[in-house]
């Protein structure tokens, strides 16, 4: 199937059912799926499937596209694994680009949370295709003492 006319909601793989959380700019990647990480609470994996949309002019996914996800599924694991839940803020994000994926390709971050601290929380992405490393991510997130403008479904 020519991947202009693929739905970015074909062959979902077992497990993955589409998410609604954060804003609307995490929206507009979408649709975004994501799965639980069994036996650690609050933590999912994000999948999407790379569109067109998500490409620069060489026909690979863009690096602000992957820098995207890899700080929204840092951010939203960060905060559903916060007991209590608070909300928080990127203070940094460090990417090392390992590779590229695209359109038709599923892509996953798959997250682990290092540390959450009173006001500070650490965490590390590794965006894939399959086993293939897409971008390697590090981020550091500040709580922010606000509650989110729209309400996270």
């Amino acid at each position: 199937m020519n991947e202009e006319h693929m739905p970015a909601d074909a062959a979902v793989p077992a497990g993955f059912e589409r998410i609604a959380h954060g804003g609307p700019y995490f929206a507009a990647l979408g649709p975004v799926y994501g799965k639980p990480v069994p036996g650690v609470d609050g933590l999912v994996v994000l999948g999407l499937r790379v569109q067109d949309k998500h490409t620069n002019v060489l026909g690979v996914t863009h690096g602000g596209m992957l820098a995207t996800v890899a700080d929204c599924a840092l951010g939203m694991n960060v905060f559903l694994t916060r007991r209590p839940q608070q909300s928080m803020v990127t203070v940094s994000l460090t990417t090392d680009y390992l590779s590229s994926a695209k359109p038709g390709d599923w892509l996953e971050a798959h997250v682990t949370v290092r540390r959450q601290g009173a006001r500070l929380a650490f965490a590390e992405c590794l965006l894939q295709v399959d086993e293939r490393v897409i971008l390697r991510a590090s981020g550091v997130f500040s709580v922010t003492g606000r509650e989110p403008t729209r309400p996270r479904a």
